[in-house]
């Protein structure tokens, strides 16, 4: 992988790289589909959605060109979310989700924000291994509408906000 590879750089809301992004996604996201109830919100994302995350205060970042992973993120009150986090199959276990998450906690230093947060599917339990050893913790349960049992799970991790880091 090139230096330019493991850098994220930042998609803007007319850049073509959406198109690539969304493709990335939803082959990526595609194995939950026999696995989750409800179905994911992959689904129903377009490049017209990605667009209004960009311009309503959101930020998309990728890596690579040709595009090989990718993560959204969004400030909220006191954390900064992760979503949408997806590495191509075939570069999956070289540390670019790490790369991501840890690019994520930089962004989320840079705007004051304390902690970063995602949420991952209950039946996901690979997921939940893979961001407890990037220092994830479970913190609470959520159903999705209609749902009389638990559907996703917040995981949180704090972030370090002195000049130190």
């Amino acid at each position: 992988m090139t230096d330019a590879g493991k850098t994220p750089w930042l998609i803007q809301p007319d850049d073509f790289a959406l198109y690539d992004a969304l493709a990335l996604l939803r082959a990526s996201f595609r194995y939950m589909d026999a696995r989750i109830n409800p179905p994911s919100s992959i689904h129903n994302l377009t490049v017209e959605g990605m667009q209004a995350h960009c311009r309503g205060g959101g930020e998309i970042w990728a890596m690579g060109q040709p595009l090989f992973a990718c993560i959204f993120l969004t400030p909220k009150a006191n954390s900064l979310y992760l979503g949408k986090l997806a590495v191509k199959e075939g570069m999956r276990g070289r540390g670019i989700c790490r790369t991501l998450v840890d690019h994520a906690a930089s962004r989320a230093a840079d705007l004051d924000l304390s902690a970063l947060e995602l949420e991952t599917r209950v039946e996901l339990t690979e997921n939940h291994r893979v961001f407890s050893r990037l220092g994830f913790t479970i913190v609470s349960a959520g159903s999705h509408v209609g749902y009389d049992r638990p559907t996703d799970f917040l995981l949180r991790k704090p972030v370090n906000l002195s000049a130190d880091s």
